[in-house]
């Protein structure tokens, strides 16, 4: 296969081995940590197809593109240190003649422990994952960060990457400081905020998680994942609300 897959870790020794046996069949995959202080290291230093760099974070999308430049094909395929990749998917992608000016799509199987979620809006997703980077790349932001698609064609290919994300209540507690706190960092004097904007929207998070997409369905998972919705979108804009009141002194 002439595809590099380029994988953003940091302290992820629960799902990184699970990840690398899943791309064992890939003969350049770079890991890029950025600082991790478990065994994550040494368990990518045991897989002989992994080039290991080590390097700072700087949101994610300046990291996965900095990260790109460490591979050694132009086809880069985007799999994250708790991402698995089927039996299915594979063979996709050991068959599949690619397009340069198309940008491939992944479909998503989400887990909580090892429940999978069918509901909460996480499971079935569609994710630019696969793009030739002689031609493309992704945007710089900071979160939600995104392949660049204009003027370029998509196609979902076969298969399914498993999103083993969270193994832990407290592993939601600390995504939704992290991904609270870069998105009021990156939208500082850019958007307006305030207390009750912090609070519809964490309400509203709730209700469309939880009733919209039908998280009930999911039991337990699903009320979870709801709360933690609601949790992170309220700190987004509270966050925002107190860094835009500290620019204006």
């Amino acid at each position: 296969m002439n595809i590099s897959v380029v994988v953003l870790a940091k302290n992820n020794e629960k799902t990184i081995g699970k990840t690398l046996n899943s791309l064992i069949e890939f003969d350049d995959v770079v890991v890029y940590d950025n600082g991790s202080t478990d065994g994550t290291i040494s368990i990518a230093k045991g897989f002989k197809n992994v080039n290991l760099v080590q390097g700072e974070f700087k949101g994610f999308g300046w990291t996965k593109n900095y990260a790109t430049s460490f591979a050694k094909n132009d086809w880069i395929l985007i799999i994250d240190s708790d991402e698995v990749v089927d039996s299915e998917l594979l063979k996709e992608l050991k068959n599949k003649k690619l397009d340069k000016r198309t940008v491939y799509k992944l479909n998503f199987k989400a887990f909580y422990k090892n429940i999978q979620v069918k509901h909460c809006g996480w499971n079935n997703q569609k994710i630019k994952r696969l793009y030739n980077k002689g031609v493309t790349s992704y945007n710089s932001n900071d979160v939600h960060e995104d392949i660049i698609t204009q003027g370029l064609n998509q196609e979902l290919l076969k298969g399914n990457v498993e999103h083993y994300s969270y193994h832990s209540i407290s592993e939601f507690i600390i995504k939704a400081d992290r991904y609270s706190t870069l998105f009021a960092t990156n939208n500082v004097g850019k958007k307006s905020s305030s207390p009750t904007k912090a609070f519809f929207n964490g309400m509203y998070s709730f209700f469309r998680t939880y009733i919209l997409k039908q998280g009930f369905r999911d039991g337990y998972v699903g009320l979870i994942i709801a709360f933690s919705h609601a949790v992170t979108n309220f700190y987004k804009y509270i966050k925002l609300y107190e860094l835009n009141k500290e620019l204006k002194k």
